[in-house]
């Protein structure tokens, strides 16, 4: 069997898996954010917290819950990480510089996982489970709280009410990520991967020395890394690493949970406003943009360019053979397109092209599917200007789900999608324009270009994958990239929510013969279409500084 085939084989499986896992998750999760019972644990943690789970929040008070519980978030993990050499379980590990551990604490609450660290060398157990792990379900329980709000925002009527933040927090934890986590972890472990809490140990003896290895509770790590779209690895080959990713099962499993609710959440929407052709039309928006990158990246790095890529089969630098360029390529695509950040071979190593589809995978917005919530609430996002721009081209009032889309909505709806373009272009040329940030580049030219904004653009659009070669373990980098992670996840809520408080105030508008209906593969198109041209527009020129120019030129 060709390895052409082979990767096909395995796409089909993986839609074939997702579409199976589609109804009955989605229906769950809509049942668990529209549910008005409470668990045991739930009350006991409510209690603990000193939260009303039944008391309404409109968007200011909502958002206030999202910043406070995620600035403590950052100020607990930074804390861990400043003290790690005093706690138990450090495996002799120091504790952390500030630089670091503020771009650590700032990465994990804000769903990046950036890491310029190497895992198995600077984190402890403690760190890794007690704080790591923990933020992994945290941040990926808030992306889904702000996406469930903003539907709110389009199913309710007459009121600024957005429901509870941390009864969605809680229930988001409790009901959702925790029992799937469970199941995957023993998936993982049936697979081969390790979970345990032995120390530092020497294996075999090589020329100059032995190598060491530690243990940890890798499984359950691994599997609300790529549940929760995180990313964050427990050694620093990530999903490459034998410990994490044994073989071609497992990594087909965790690119199905890479991509499980991020797609299903679209069925979640479909039912909390009413109408499943809504949602599916979402899905088909998001399905097209994935397959299409997919075949991309497959064409790119299967593509036979001098007798060293036929011989290898294709672009095999920085891939693992045990996964190949089928699974890397698949891998890779969900990985970027998801706010995920995993990865299971190298970037870097990629052909100029398939680099590129990497990094306009995440300038799009990470939103085909995009990450747990944040993808959901990104396309609504996109939705909404799709939407616009069709009233335009009418002369009639765009109306999205009942709800007109006025001044106030697309004012919103555009500052959403300049925050992350702002912060990606702005860093990259300051760290190009400055002398010391470009000494960390291995590279130069396109490639070193590369490099450079690969990092901001991951950053920003807390994504959380590098393009390896740049040594971004400096101030600068752990500085401006923290900062780029903060407002690239924070400021987008803002307006998320917001929008949401104005829809829901909002009376719903009949329907009408001159209504443009949104459930139509008309529409879908029109959504595509959108996303590409605006994100084509923005990021244009710097990629053709970059991947283009690079995949041209080889």
């Amino acid at each position: 069997m060709s390895s052409q085939v082979a990767g096909l084989l395995q796409l089909i499986a993986l839609i074939a898996a997702l579409a199976l896992a589609y109804r009955p998750l989605g229906d769950y999760m809509a049942r668990v954010y529209s549910s008005e019972k409470n668990y045991r644990p739930e009350k006991w943690i409510y209690k603990a917290i000193g939260a009303n789970p039944a008391a309404e929040m409109r968007w200011p008070a909502y958002l206030r819950g999202v910043l406070a519980f995620s600035a403590v978030s950052v100020l607990f993990l930074y804390l861990m990480q400043r003290v790690q050499g005093s706690l138990p379980g450090s495996l002799g590990f120091s504790s952390i510089d500030p630089d670091q551990a503020f771009n650590t604490a700032a990465s994990f609450v804000a769903n990046t996982n950036w890491q310029s660290y190497y895992g198995e060398q600077a984190m402890g157990h403690v760190v890794q489970t007690g704080g790591l792990a923990v933020q992994n379900f945290l941040s990926a329980a808030v992306g889904m709280a702000v996406a469930v709000a903003l539907v709110r925002g389009f199913a309710r009527s007459r009121t600024g009410e957005l429901g509870n933040f941390w009864a969605d927090l809680v229930r988001g934890t409790v009901r959702i990520l925790i029992p799937i986590s469970v199941i995957g972890a023993i998936v993982l472990v049936a697979c081969g991967a390790i979970q345990n809490f032995s120390g530092i140990h020497q294996v075999g003896q090589f020329t100059g020395g032995t190598q060491e290895w530690n243990g940890g509770a890798v499984a359950s790590q691994e599997v609300i890394k790529e549940l929760g779209t995180n990313g964050g690895g427990y050694f620093n080959a990530n999903s490459s690493h034998p410990f994490e990713n044994p073989n071609p099962l497992s990594n087909l499993f965790e690119i199905f949970l890479i991509l499980l609710i991020p797609f299903s959440l679209t069925r979640t929407f479909g039912r909390m406003v009413g109408s499943l052709k809504q949602g599916y039309a979402i899905l088909g928006a998001m399905a097209v943009i994935w397959i299409g990158f997919t075949a991309l990246m497959m064409w790119a790095e299967f593509a036979h360019r001098g007798p060293a890529f036929e011989i290898a089969g294709g672009a095999m630098e920085g891939k693992e053979t045990r996964f190949g360029i089928a699974g890397s390529s698949i891998f890779a695509v969900a990985t970027t397109l998801t706010s995920t950040g995993a990865v299971n071979s190298f970037h870097s190593s990629y052909t100029g092209f398939g680099g590129g589809i990497t990094m306009l995978g995440m300038q799009l917005g990470e939103i085909a599917p995009g990450g747990v919530g944040s993808g959901l609430y990104g396309m609504l996002i996109m939705a909404i200007i799709a939407v616009f721009i069709a009233g335009l081209m009418v002369g009639r009032t765009p109306e999205y789900l009942g709800k007109k889309i006025g001044t106030r909505q697309i004012k919103l709806a555009a500052c959403y999608i300049l925050v992350t373009p702002a912060l990606v272009l702005g860093f990259t040329a300051v760290a190009m324009a400055l002398p010391t940030p470009a000494d960390s580049m291995t590279n130069s030219g396109a490639h070193g270009f590369s490099e450079i904004l690969y990092a901001y653009t991951s950053g920003a659009n807390n994504n959380g994958s590098a393009f390896a070669g740049l040594n971004a373990d400096t101030q600068w980098f752990n500085t401006t990239i923290g900062i780029a992670m903060l407002l690239g996840r924070f400021l987008p809520m803002v307006f998320v929510l917001a929008l949401a408080g104005s829809l829901a105030e909002q009376r719903p508008v009949p329907e009408t013969a001159g209504t443009l209906r949104t459930d139509k593969p008309l529409y879908a198109g029109l959504l595509v279409g959108t996303i590409l041209i605006i994100t084509g527009l923005t990021y244009f020129p710097a990629l053709a500084l970059g991947p283009l120019a690079e995949g041209l030129a080889s």
